[in-house]
Parts: structure tokens; sequence; C-alpha cells
């Protein structure tokens, strides 16, 4: 189990990785090991996570997103399988996490104070008084 939240945590078996030749520097590596790696996780039938999460996290996903909901995190920074596999984890975890969080609280209407609507009018007044004096000059 992979533990994203203390209440949340994900079963091993629903991701699936998959490795291929990755670009970039390495030299002769790059060309015979497949070290990149290419993270599934199908979130849409996940029964790890409560629908809220789901739902969250498929909009955070965006274009990661495929039609089916399958969650695809490719990562190749990282010269060996290993390292690329944890960044990919770590990733996933942490758009799981940023979908968890709770939604803020709702927005409270307030008023703005009185001193602080005096001041704005004054303002304005004096910016229409000096705007005035940019006008014609006339020969009086």
């Amino acid at each position: 189990m992979i533990t994203v939240t203390p209440t949340l945590q994900l079963d091993e078996t629903e991701l699936q990785f998959q490795f291929k030749l990755a670009s970039g520097p390495g030299g002769q590596n790059v060309n015979k090991v497949a070290t990149a790696v290419q993270l599934r996780f199908d979130i849409r039938n996940s029964p790890s996570l409560p629908e809220r999460v789901k739902n969250i996290a498929i909009r955070l996903g965006g274009s990661r997103v495929s039609k089916d909901g399958v969650i695809i995190i490719e990562a190749n920074r990282f010269r060996t399988q290993e390292r690329n596999r944890a960044d990919a984890r770590a990733r996933l975890i942490e758009l799981i996490d940023e979908a968890s969080e709770p939604p803020p609280p709702p927005r409270r209407k307030t008023r703005p104070t009185r001193g602080s609507v005096e001041r704005r009018l004054a303002a304005k007044s004096g910016r229409a008084v000096i705007k005035k004096a940019r006008g014609k000059v006339t020969d009086e």
C-alpha cells in the first residue's frame, strides 16, 4: 500500500509501469537500456479513492488524463529505471494529495468601510481636478 495522506492509501497493484528508451544525454546507455518510465493509473475505476478526489484529480491531471480516465505520467529525468519509477510514483502521489485537500471555506461577503469609501472618492475627485487642468489654455 502507498500512503498518500493519513486517511488515503493506494494499492500498489493498481499502478502499471511500462519502460521505454529515453531521449537526451546518456551516451550509449540511452540506446541500450529502457530507463524512461510510463506510469498508468486508472483513476476512474480505482476502489481506493473517494469520488470527490477522483473528479478533482481528473481535472487537475489535465492533458495527462486519457478519455478512459487513466492518468499517464512519464518520467525520464534520471538515468536509472528505479529512480524514474520513484519519480513517477511521487508525482502521482503529489497529484492525488493535492486533489484530496478539503475545499476552501466559502467566501464571506463584506462591505468596504466608510473611511475607505471616502478615501476612494476623494482620490477620484483629486484626479478629476488634475485632468481638468490639462484642458485647453485660453487667453484670458
